[in-house]
């Protein structure tokens, strides 16, 4: 192979170049041979003639507008190498018979060889290495010897021997997992956007009765069978009670000309609204003794179990109360978020026990870095602590870290400037230790968890503390708003507001109708969970969901035990919420200090995001 000009050992030559040079050396060894015809039988280096079979139709010697037949027609498609050279055996053994077909013998050779050479190519794919073998054998016996491009040219396919391939038709595609139900979200929502490609004009103008028999299974907790998929949902009545059943809930105190969800931040909302009892003490108190009576009704129906959940919006902060088997706990539990310092030191002047979940996160997470990084550097430290103690021996003790605030300013004193540099006081300490906890009020970092009998404490300290009432602007003397899924002493029935609009929407390159949905005012977490339930049979199980967080109480997924409740359903039963959203409640969130924003459902599978 080294003669050829530019050949590198490592480089493999095309099959075509092969194909090419074995054509090219068969041919110039036939035409060697038709000099010398009466050696064509019996020597053994002469290459095997072959002899097509004869011409179709009239014999016509100048070979002009006749057309010959495939000279492979008639051989057998097998892997046998036996076979092949035995359906080739008459045409070579009788070179006399090939001189009535009209053709010379350098016509008949240079046709053969290449003929010959592209067989051998394709059985050279075809054949195993013991096929191979023997085949190489029996060529050897008939050409005598094999030309250097012949070797390469037998020896490439067993590269190019690969595995067989199974037709994407041959595996079963695998289905998508379906997620039947969403992750628990106890934030509070102010508006919900609802839209999907099937017309959503079933959820407006309910008729009287089904109106009144929808607030009617709303007080006395009963909730009827849905069909599976309705037909047309605007004359399921069912569907359409059920969906007003979902929009109740129980507020107070309630003023008619006044919006009273959110309050943080709602200054707007309140300024040039009437507000008689801004400046009048009597009118304030009398709403402080109502609210008192209905907070205490709230946690009486908590601890019975009558009531699973209740929130307590103040102008500063918000609260959630849970009952006990609620979010993966065995007690009863209060978040309260955001915090400020005050109101953390007057729980704790009041004996109130607390938690903040998110910084004690943080605090395990930096105490694990630095057990990682004190394991790289534990070697280094023993090393330096070795050579201190050797200075210690040399030198005397040394005070260290252990120095008091006079030894401190012992360098001050020889200079002579230690009457002029003011040492900190105890108070300024306290509070540059608390520095980073001071940092969070507002935040989100600064949500506490209550848990126990310290709920019931925290519900007094609520009653008896002045900071709960806004002193001055919009809100003053206005008691924070309760909300609750369940009746409860001094409540009042509200009802979200729907309205349904059609839209265009494009598509791609097309427009499409979209039916639309809103649905404004205080979303609780199981009126959210009723009406995507609703929706899932009414829509063919194809919708999507806005939904717009009310900020404060986006932490309030987070939480501080990982304990399961076994027997929480069969307590809860009487609570008045529907057993599938008793059922998702009880598992604890996975969402941590976020809150959901989409909700999506294709083909009865649910996505989100948070």
């Amino acid at each position: 192979m080294s003669e050829h000009f530019g050949y590198s050992p490592s480089f493999k030559r095309p099959a075509e170049i092969l194909r090419m040079r074995c054509k090219r050396a068969r041919s110039d060894t036939g035409a060697g041979s038709t000099d010398r015809p009466e050696q064509s039988g019996s020597s053994p280096t002469c290459v095997r003639t072959f002899s097509p079979e004869p011409l179709s139709g009239a014999q016509n010697h100048s070979g002009v507008g006749i057309k010959r037949r495939n000279p492979f027609a008639k051989i057998e498609n097998t892997y046998s190498p036996k076979k092949k050279r035995l359906t080739f055996s008459d045409a070579s053994c009788n070179p006399e018979n090939s001189d009535s077909s009209g053709i010379t013998n350098n016509e008949r050779d240079e046709e053969s060889s290449k003929r010959e050479g592209t067989l051998d190519l394709a059985l050279s794919f075809r054949l195993d290495e013991a096929q191979k073998q023997e085949y190489r054998q029996a060529s050897s016996q008939k050409s005598g010897s094999l030309s250097e491009s012949d070797v390469l040219l037998e020896e490439e396919p067993e590269h190019i021997k690969s595995p067989l391939l199974k037709s994407p038709q041959a595996s079963a595609p695998t289905a998508a997992p379906v997620c039947t139900q969403y992750p628990a979200d106890w934030s509070l929502k102010t508006r919900l956007l609802l839209t999907s490609l099937v017309s959503l004009s079933w959820a407006e103008q309910l008729k009287a009765q089904e109106e009144a028999q929808g607030l009617s299974q709303h007080c006395k907790a009963q909730f009827s069978s849905l069909p599976h998929s309705p037909q047309d949902p605007r004359s399921c009545s069912e569907l359409r009670c059920a969906f007003q059943q979902s929009l109740v809930y129980w507020q107070h105190p309630s003023i008619p000309w006044l919006s009273l969800f959110p309050r943080i931040n709602a200054e707007r909302s309140f300024f040039g609204k009437s507000a008689p009892w801004a400046h009048d003490a009597t009118i304030q108190q009398s709403l402080m003794t109502e609210w008192s009576v209905s907070l205490s009704s709230l946690y009486s129906l908590l601890k019975a179990r009558l009531c699973p959940y209740f929130y307590l919006c103040s102008y500063q902060f918000t609260v959630l109360f849970r009952a006990a088997g609620l979010g993966g706990s065995s007690s009863i539990t209060a978040f309260i978020s955001p915090t400020t310092r005050g109101l953390r030191e007057a729980m704790k002047a009041e004996g109130i026990e607390f938690t903040l979940p998110l910084l004690e996160e943080q605090r395990r997470c930096r105490e694990a870095q630095k057990q990682t990084i004190h394991q790289e550097e534990e070697q280094e430290e023993q090393e330096v602590t070795c050579s201190k103690l050797s200075d210690t021996v040399d030198g005397g003790d040394h005070d260290g870290d252990y120095r008091d605030e006079d030894s401190t300013l012992s360098w001050l004193k020889e200079m002579g400037v230690q009457d002029k540099i003011k040492k900190p006081d105890l108070h300024t300490l306290h509070l540059h230790k608390e520095g980073h906890v001071m940092s969070v009020d507002h935040k989100p970092e600064s949500v506490i968890c209550v848990k126990g009998l310290h709920t019931f404490t925290l519900i007094n300290f609520f009653i008896n503390w002045k900071g709960v009432v806004a002193s001055s602007g919009s809100q003053a003397g206005l008691p924070p708003t309760l909300l609750a899924p369940s009746a409860f002493r001094g409540a009042t029935m509200h009802t979200l507001k729907s309205r349904c609009v059609n839209v265009r929407s494009q598509v791609g390159s097309s427009y499409q109708n979209i039916s639309s949905l809103e649905i404004t005012g205080p979303v609780l977490p199981s009126s959210l969970h009723a009406i995507l339930t609703l929706l899932r049979p009414a829509q063919k199980g194809n919708f999507s969901a806005a939904l717009y967080t009310h900020t404060p109480t986006a932490v309030m997924n987070v939480h501080s035990t990982k304990q399961q409740v076994g027997e929480a359903s069969v307590e809860l039963s009487s609570c008045g919420l529907h057993p599938a959203s008793i059922q998702q409640l009880q598992q604890p969130s996975t969402l941590g200090k976020t809150a959901l924003t989409h909700i999506t459902m294709n083909n009865y599978s649910y996505t989100w995001k948070n």
